[in-house]
């Protein structure tokens, strides 16, 4: 099984910029045995930030990188990606296009 079906190894550096020099957050096994990276919502919720602020590109990469993860733990069951993609937020509204986009491909293999 690959281990990164997730993004989980990609996302380590990613959500380490959030937290202070020689901190990282670690990634765990959920029962299913599948692995997520800790500090992903954490993470999201400061991309969402530096979106709304103006920042595109790399920040857009993050964001789209995580949604498998926040797929997996369960964000969209809680906030469905039809919820994010109406608000008036653009980046709440950015995440929930992408994590649309996600679930119709999901539905497609």
């Amino acid at each position: 099984m690959n281990e990164d079906v997730d993004n989980t190894n990609e996302l380590a550096g990613v959500n380490d910029k959030i937290v202070a020099e020689g901190e990282a957050f670690a990634a765990t096994r959920l029962k299913d045995g599948s692995r997520v990276q800790t500090g992903t919502v954490a993470t999201m919720l400061h991309n969402i930030e530096l979106y709304n602020a103006g920042e595109r590109g790399q920040i857009e990469r993050e964001l789209e990188l995580a949604i498998p993860t926040l797929a997996k733990i369960g964000l969209f069951d809680l906030f469905p990606p039809e919820e994010w993609a109406s608000a008036h937020n653009s980046g709440r509204a950015f995440l929930g296009k992408l994590a649309q986009e996600y679930f119709v491909k999901q539905q497609e293999s």
